[in-house]
């Protein structure tokens, strides 16, 4: 490479997304890279000239592999909307202003679907201009929602810490019912898609029974036949353990959560900001069934718990930062880097890249054979495909008794 690269982060972080960081800056680095500076907040920031340069702050291996295991997006998120580039395109010329000013051969952003709207009109405008930048994408989300790719990183992680939690909150349960039935309902990040919510299923083992019913929002949830089963499970067993996704919604199209009003605002980009749906339905079968009720909202802790991330999910995200670089490096523009399966058994991954027009704003559904007839669980297909994204852990640096991460003491 002979200029210099800039990465960002948007969206939601996830356990591993600094690893994509890392994958980023040591690959632009070998490749000959003069400078790689780390936009502070996304593009967003970027808008405001916020960057610093990463070698003062990433100056050995060690802080390397502290990044690889840093949770959170170490250079700071945002939830920002690129207009339309005949809608404002003051703000391009901006942006490409600093580019120049910065003498930037590749721009990287790491994200999710938003990202890689952000990522398609840059791309877009250095055509219409003739601007020689190259725009890259690095996949990232939890939500493992991106289309065209096998899977995301962040997925893994997130996966092995929702499974683990079930395991841990049905042996929880189990110790509280000697006395009087109960039921818990886990509440799991899913707007759309089920993902996450169908990785509970993983704690099904030779040590746990798993989740009694698992509910996905690629189809409709009907209270009164959730309410039937409940009764059903309540005569054969003393705690039912429910996982749901916090999208899922009824026949008229309202969210569950939105039936307690649980929805109070929207996000830069439209969404409907999701909670309660754990809370309303816990609430509904105590005042049924007059059992025990518990909800519990895995919330953020599914997207930061570094301590649990998947060896792989960590080796992948730094891999995909990589070969970003490297495409960039070697004239590729407007597309996204994505994970192709080679293989299950063992199991291998290699990337590859693909047109950012056929990626950004689709949205990546569980098949609907991938869950069972009633709609009530996950197949066994759908446990083959998330089982090898969990696999393996990288021990966190521990200092007196806390994993250490990659900190900065900037104001950013």
């Amino acid at each position: 490479m002979k200029g210099n690269v800039i990465v960002g982060q948007s969206g939601g972080p996830t356990a591993v997304i600094n690893s994509s960081i890392a994958g980023v800056y040591r690959t632009a680095i070998d490749r000959g890279a003069k400078k790689v500076y780390g936009m502070l907040h996304g593009i967003q920031g970027f808008l405001d000239e916020k960057y610093v340069d990463l070698s003062d702050h990433i100056r050995n291996d060690l802080d390397v592999e502290l990044l690889k295991r840093t949770p959170s997006a170490y250079l700071g998120s945002c939830r920002f909307k690129l207009p339309e580039i005949h809608e404002d395109r003051d703000i391009y010329e901006k942006i490409f202003g600093i580019l120049d000013k910065l003498e930037i051969e590749a721009f990287i952003y790491v994200g999710g679907n938003d990202s890689m709207d952000t990522i398609k009109k840059l791309s877009d405008y250095a055509i219409v201009t003739g601007h020689d930048c190259k725009f890259v994408g690095v996949p990232k989300t939890v939500d493992n929602d991106l289309a065209l790719t096998d899977h995301t990183p962040g997925y893994g992680s997130a996966a092995k810490y929702i499974a683990t939690s079930t395991k841990e909150v049905i042996r929880d349960g189990l110790a509280l019912t000697y006395d009087k039935e109960q039921v818990i309902i886990l509440e799991i990040m899913g707007r759309n898609a089920g993902w996450l919510t169908g990785a509970a299923a993983l704690a099904r083992s030779e040590d746990c029974d798993g989740p009694d019913l698992i509910y996905l929002p690629e189809l409709t949830f009907d209270v009164d036949k959730f309410k039937k089963k409940i009764g059903e499970l309540l005569e054969k067993k003393k705690c039912v353990v429910v996982a749901v996704s916090e999208g899922i919604k009824v026949a008229d199209g309202r969210y569950v959560c939105e039936l307690s009003e649980g929805i109070n605002s929207v996000d830069p980009f439209g969404h409907k900001q999701l909670t309660g749906t754990a809370s309303y339905l816990a609430g509904m079968l105590a005042a049924e069934f007059g059992c025990k009720s518990r909800a519990i909202e895995l919330s953020t802790l599914q997207r930061s718990a570094s301590h649990l991330a998947s060896r792989v999910d960590i080796n992948e995200a730094f891999q995909v930062g990589g070969a970003a670089v490297k495409a960039a490096d070697e004239g590729e523009t407007g597309v996204m880097v994505i994970l192709e399966r080679v293989s299950d058994d063992p199991y291998q991954c290699a990337t590859a890249v693909k047109n950012v027009h056929k990626v950004s704003n689709v949205e990546k559904l569980v098949a609907r054979k991938w869950i069972n007839k009633e709609g009530t669980y996950v197949t066994e297909e759908f446990l083959d495909y998330v089982r090898p994204l969990i696999q393996g852990d990288y021990s966190p640096v521990m200092v007196e008794g806390l994993p250490r991460h990659l900190y900065h003491n900037n104001k950013w």
